[in-house]
Order: structure tokens, then sequence, then C-alpha cells
């Protein structure tokens, strides 16, 4: 729950570029993307966590080569797609890609067309999440959302599934 408190501390902070409309709007595309695939959204949550266990080496090492600047932003500006495909491709090699779609099949039974499927909307809607954290300023101040993502050894509490989920019960709470 860790990840998700810093998504809270980007809406409630006025120098970064979180919102709850940001919010709402990123879980409207995760929720269309389930809907548009058939998936449960519990899968999709699973197929999050795998997304995200494989961006965050990659996501480290473009941090690491100083590479990471506008990086997340573009992505995060991405629409679904094969703009979307193109991002994937520039984070994580095809390699890391077949890896990632095997993983995630492997985990949630869920069929590897389904989940290459999903990928290029779940991508810009995770990238466009940790986007939240970024200044609005556009200075060099850092992003702490980003950087709690990437160090997974803060708390272990980084798991982008835990993350969407805790999202959808912060907009949607129960009645």
């Amino acid at each position: 729950m860790g990840l998700f408190f810093d998504v809270l501390s980007s809406i409630n902070n006025p120098n970064q570029n979180g919102s709850v409309d940001q919010l709402s709007t990123i879980m409207n595309t995760v929720q269309q993307a389930a809907a548009t695939t058939g998936v449960e959204p519990s899968t999709v949550q699973t197929v999050l966590s795998g997304l995200g266990g494989a961006l965050r080496p990659a996501l480290q090492q473009q941090a690491s080569g100083g590479g990471m600047g506008n990086l997340v932003g573009q992505l995060a500006g991405m629409a679904g797609g094969a703009s979307a495909m193109g991002g994937l491709s520039s984070l994580l090699s095809p390699q890391l890609q077949e890896q990632l779609i095997q993983g995630v099949t492997q985990k949630t039974g869920v069929n590897a067309g389904v989940v290459q499927s999903l990928l290029p909307t779940l991508l810009p809607a995770v990238m466009q999440l940790l986007n939240m954290g970024g200044s609005k300023t556009g200075g060099l101040t850092g992003n702490p959302l980003l950087q709690s993502f990437l160090d997974g050894d803060r708390d272990q509490d980084v798991d982008l599934g835990d993350v969407f989920h805790f999202a959808n019960r912060f907009l949607n709470p129960p009645r």
C-alpha cells in the first residue's frame, strides 16, 4: 500500500502533477481495456503486477544510464496502439517483452494474445500513474512517486496491481 500512499501524496501536493481527475481517467482506461478484451478486472490487476515487475528493472536501468529524463512523460503521453508498442519496444527488448507476456500468461492463465493486446493500453496507463508524481513546473525536483516505484527495497510494497486495486477502492468507496 506504500506506493498508493505516494499516489495520494502526489494528488495532495499542489506542486506535483497528480489529481483525482487524472487518477479517475487512468482507472477508466484500465477498466475499458478489461471490458474490451473480456478479461476480469482481477486478472487485469494480476497483469499489472507482472507489468510492474518487468518495468521496474527496465526503468532502473534507464535511470542509472541518465536516460530517464523525459521517458516517463513521453510514454505517459502515448495513446494505446502502435505508438504505445513502440514505446514498449524502446523500454523493453523483444526478449523481455516475450518473457513478460509468457510470465503473465503462466501466472494468470490468460492467453498470451490477450496479454499482448492489453499491453498497449496498460503501459501508457502505468506511465501516466507514475508521471503523477512529476513536478508541475517541469523543474529538476524529481518525481517521488517514480522514485518510490523504482526503490523496491524500501518496503517491498510497490505492486502496481495493488496500487490499481486501491485506486479503484479510493475512487469507488463501498457504500
